[in-house]
């Protein structure tokens, strides 16, 4: 799958697409087949600037917040309520905020969607 979303362009994808349904269709035919009913709309992400296509399939950032999370619930044998719960995890998030850092390409993927987005968008 990784061949696919790195493309360099649209054809380039559903050549790897279709290296990629012959690979794993008898092994993982449900997935094959959802890629396959679905391409028109995972196609638009070749729409995109490099930098944006690169934000967009990067987790890093997802799988550190879930990382802290993790980290703060594990030594919690259990809470006194779901209130406790929320509140545990409002921490986090406040927490995770502050050391967060935007990607290195960041102000070329914003500015590239200020232009293409404007309606959509809204800078705090």
């Amino acid at each position: 799958m990784k061949k696919i979303y790195q493309a360099s362009n649209l054809e380039r994808a559903e050549t790897e697409l279709e290296a990629f349904r012959e690979k794993w269709k008898e092994k993982y035919p449900a997935m094959v087949n959802s890629w396959t009913r679905n391409w028109d709309h995972l196609a638009t992400f070749f729409n995109y600037d490099e930098h944006i296509k690169k934000v967009m399939y990067t987790t890093n950032s997802i799988e550190g917040f879930n990382r802290q999370v993790r980290k703060a619930t594990k030594s919690k044998g259990a809470l006194p309520s779901e209130r406790a719960l929320l509140k545990l995890l409002y921490l986090v998030t406040q927490k995770v905020q502050k050391r967060w850092s935007p990607p290195r390409s960041w102000n070329r993927v914003l500015s590239t969607l200020m232009i293409t987005h404007k309606d959509r968008l809204r800078i705090q």
